[in-house]
């Protein structure tokens, strides 16, 4: 009896991990823990199944199936991973999706693809042909010293492209280590110099001091990027989430004074811009955030303001407020099954700059993903690595022509 509960308990909680991959929970209270379970089980759907198998299959041995709770709990099983197997049909598909937004582009594919044993081991080894030099101080800013992460090969070149990566967090946690990476290591053995930056964090400060930080880094980057093997000619800055806000900020406000006081001379501009499941508008007015985003978030903490009493300060960090024809290239990867990030809102941003920029814009769609899928080597993040690669790779050679 006790076993066959153990597997009734199996699979009610592998179907119920099933319906929540696809259909994410966006109540406010379970928001987060919905996210980080729709993530889990959607990034790593094959090795949860076959994990799932062994133990259903030792549960059986040990006699699970010789009580009636037992079978059902096998028939839940079945249910739950007829679902996975939708789940990983329709992330199979990304390789489609990114070949037909470089399609569109006019894009081929170039360089490294991401080994088949990283997306199986899932996690981000940086590999011995890379190497990481650690908290190279970039900022100096009331009392902080604000440091960076370099990623590169190891190897004598002077003429590595530049990509800067931000890390999310809500604007209020995260650290320049744990965000970005699988990204990062790929692009360095490709022949690209990586570099991740930390900023502060609220509620210490507020927006747009956050963007400050950023830009101090672009513009740290392009005067010392050659000391570490870099062509500071070509900088290319991404983020997730609250980062690809600060990107896609970046992007749209080159060497503009108002957010480098101190370094008002420095080099600021972006020459692609990859914002990852962005937030486009800190104002929320398509409905499509949690309704507490706004009071509990924005308002209070991140901007410290009320949108009825100075909506201009949620304009200024709203990126599809900034859009204008001189933005830089932008490639923006999403999931339609973001819960943090809607997908509706970056469709929206695309839309913008398509319709005012006169640069490139490559939206990448990726069926089925949650936020942070690319926080380890999945399949879904693997392609949009290799599709980001192939854009920068076309981007630069464009620039050197």
């Amino acid at each position: 009896m006790f076993i066959a509960i153990l597997l009734l308990l199996l699979g009610a909680w592998s179907l119920a991990a099933t319906l929540n991959a696809i259909r994410p929970i966006r109540q406010t209270a379970l928001l987060l823990p919905s996210m980080f379970w729709s993530w889990f089980v959607i990034g790593f759907a094959g090795q949860q199944v076959v994990f799932q198998m062994i133990i259903a299959g030792l549960l059986v041995w040990w006699g699970a199936l010789e009580h009636p709770i037992g079978w059902i709990g096998a028939g839940l099983l079945v249910i739950s991973w007829l679902g996975t197997a939708v789940i990983l049909s329709r992330t199979r598909t990304s390789g489609k999706i990114v070949d037909a937004a470089l399609a569109k582009a006019g894009i081929e594919r170039s360089g490294p693809k991401v080994p088949f044993w990283r997306v199986l081991l899932s996690f981000p080894f940086r590999g011995r042909s890379v190497e990481k030099i650690s908290n190279v101080p970039f900022r100096r800013v009331a009392g902080h010293v604000i440091k960076l992460d370099i990623y590169r090969d190891k190897t004598d070149r002077t003429d590595r492209p530049v990509i800067m990566y931000i890390h999310g967090g809500g604007w209020v946690i995260g650290d320049k280590r744990e965000q970005g990476i699988p990204l990062l290591h790929h692009m360095a053995r490709a022949g690209w110099l990586g570099i991740t930056v930390n900023y502060r964090l609220c509620p210490g400060v507020s927006l747009p001091d956050q963007l400050a930080d950023v830009k101090a880094g672009l513009a740290w980057i392009r005067e010392h990027a050659q000391e570490y093997g870099g062509d500071p000619s070509f900088v290319a800055v991404s983020g997730g989430s609250a980062g690809g806000n600060l990107a896609a900020l970046a992007g749209l406000t080159e060497n503009d004074p108002t957010y480098q006081q101190g370094f008002e001379d420095g080099d600021t501009s972006v020459d692609v811009a990859i914002p990852i499941y962005g937030i486009y508008d800190v104002m929320n007015r398509l409905g499509a955030q949690s309704t507490q985003f706004v009071p509990r978030l924005m308002e209070p903490i991140v901007i410290k303001a009320f949108i009825d009493d100075e909506p201009e300060k949620f304009h200024e960090m709203s990126p599809i407020d900034r859009i204008h024809p001189d933005a830089p290239p932008f490639v923006i990867p999403q999931g339609d099954r973001d819960s943090l990030a809607p997908v509706v809102e970056a469709r929206a941003f695309r839309d913008r700059l398509e319709e005012v920029s006169k640069n490139r814009v490559v939206y990448m769609e990726f069926p089925g993903a949650q936020h942070i899928f690319d926080l380890g080597y999945t399949y879904q993040s693997a392609q949009m690595i290799e599709g980001v690669l192939s854009v920068l790779n076309d981007e630069y050679a464009r620039l050197r022509r």
